[in-house]
């Protein structure tokens, strides 16, 4: 795309690397042709700004044929850890088995989204090694798709079962993503490459086996990218990881972030209650009464007594 050195454009960078943005201007539907390899001012490292995947931004050209990041727009979603900006819905991927369904991590993705204000769905993988019955894989695998259906669409959460090997779900999960932009998150191992190489054939990114020794996969995305799967649609592929710390979340937004809690907290008999020890607490008699899963409970506690070690520490 040729512009004159020094015009103002807009675009969208598709790729962080190495101190450069890669920026796609506005109209240009080719990633792979259009990106404008950029730097970014010094002055948003002296505002404290740092430019994500995702942002929609403000360059300029210069004369090596390179461009100049000027301005962030405003954001519409951001999201501190994988860095994006942007974002429209987050698929959060768990496998069947190959790594162990952790509900407890599961929990901890969701809330972390639910603070950012995104919407989420559930994407099972490994939907295959749940073929065979007669293997502890299929029957761990059977154990923990019931126990996700069980627990989250009741809360709202919708759930997709797919398996890149065999494709099934993957049209449905293209269709939730048609016209948006979303994320992949989840840890290591549990097949989001293998999901996206199902989704845009021919992308063919790099896949690892799960290692026997740790039980977890090797991170083979290490960088967050932009990947177009239709002309409206793209997917930001992140680093595989196993653990959030809370970073951006404060002790008395918890709660909010678990859908059940913030729709029955206002039925509590104290304003602000925390869910733990206060009587006429609408949580806990919903939990009594089994209408809350004693393991989301369970977790909130548990993610709780975090924030105060971290609050004691720091």
């Amino acid at each position: 795309m040729s512009s004159s050195p020094n015009s103002s454009l807009t675009g969208t960078i598709v790729k962080a690397l190495s101190g450069y943005y890669y920026v796609v201007p506005d109209g240009q539907r080719d990633l792979k042709d259009s990106m404008i390899q950029c730097r970014a001012r010094g002055v948003f490292k002296k505002k404290g700004l740092n430019p994500l995947v995702g942002d929609r931004v403000v360059y300029v050209m210069t004369d090596n044929g390179e461009g100049t990041v000027s301005e962030l727009l405003p954001r519409q979603s951001e999201l501190i850890r994988p860095p994006v900006a942007n974002v429209e819905l987050a698929v959060l991927v768990f496998a069947l088995t190959e790594p162990s369904l952790n509900l407890q991590l599961l929990d901890k993705f969701l809330a972390h989204i639910e603070h950012s204000g995104i919407e989420a769905v559930l994407c099972l993988s490994k939907r295959d090694l749940a073929d065979d019955s007669n293997t502890k894989e299929a029957k761990e695998a059977l154990e923990a798709m019931e126990a996700v259906q069980r627990i989250y669409p009741p809360i709202g959460y919708d759930i997709l079962v797919t398996s890149s090997r065999s494709g099934d779900g993957t049209e449905d999960l293209r269709k939730r993503m048609r016209g948006r932009v979303a994320v992949f998150c989840g840890q290591s191992g549990v097949g989001k490459s293998s999901l996206l190489n199902a989704l845009v054939p021919g992308l063919e990114l790099e896949t690892n086996a799960i290692s026997a020794k740790l039980g977890r996969g090797k991170h083979t995305t290490r960088h967050v990218e932009l990947i177009r799967i239709e002309a409206d649609t793209f997917i930001a592929d992140t680093p595989g990881f196993s653990q959030l710390d809370f970073q951006e979340l404060g002790i008395e937004e918890l709660s909010s972030c678990f859908r059940e809690f913030r729709e029955l907290s206002p039925d509590c008999k104290f304003r602000g209650c925390t869910h733990v020890h206060e009587p006429g607490c609408a949580v806990r008699e919903a939990l009594e009464e089994g209408r809350v899963a004693a393991s989301r409970y369970d977790n909130y506690l548990q993610f709780l007594a975090e924030l105060k070690e971290k609050k004691r520490r720091y």
